[in-house]
């Protein structure tokens, strides 16, 4: 699958990174795991509910998420938000 970031995620990405540059080994690998297989059972892809019952999340750590959605149809996942649980949520 396709992974294409909306320009919000790329900057939040950017600050997020700078807070926390030792995660960007994990972020490599479930990037790597998005792209092959987004059901992978590593990742925790779960929807979510409410205002955001549009987007799916994936775990990057215990503490921090991805949040995006997934297109199977046309072989395309969009980030949308990366950040603690409560600041994507």
């Amino acid at each position: 699958m396709k992974l294409r970031k909306t320009e919000r995620y790329a900057s939040k990405e950017k600050k997020f990174f700078k807070k926390h540059p030792d995660l960007i080994s994990k972020y490599g690998d479930v990037l790597k795991k998005l792209s092959f297989d987004v059901f992978e059972p590593s990742l925790k892809l779960h929807r979510l509910k409410g205002d955001l019952s549009e987007y799916h999340a994936v775990s990057l750590t215990y503490e921090y998420r991805i949040v995006l959605i997934v297109q199977i149809v046309e072989d395309e996942i969009v980030l949308f938000n990366i950040g603690t649980h409560d600041d994507v949520y």
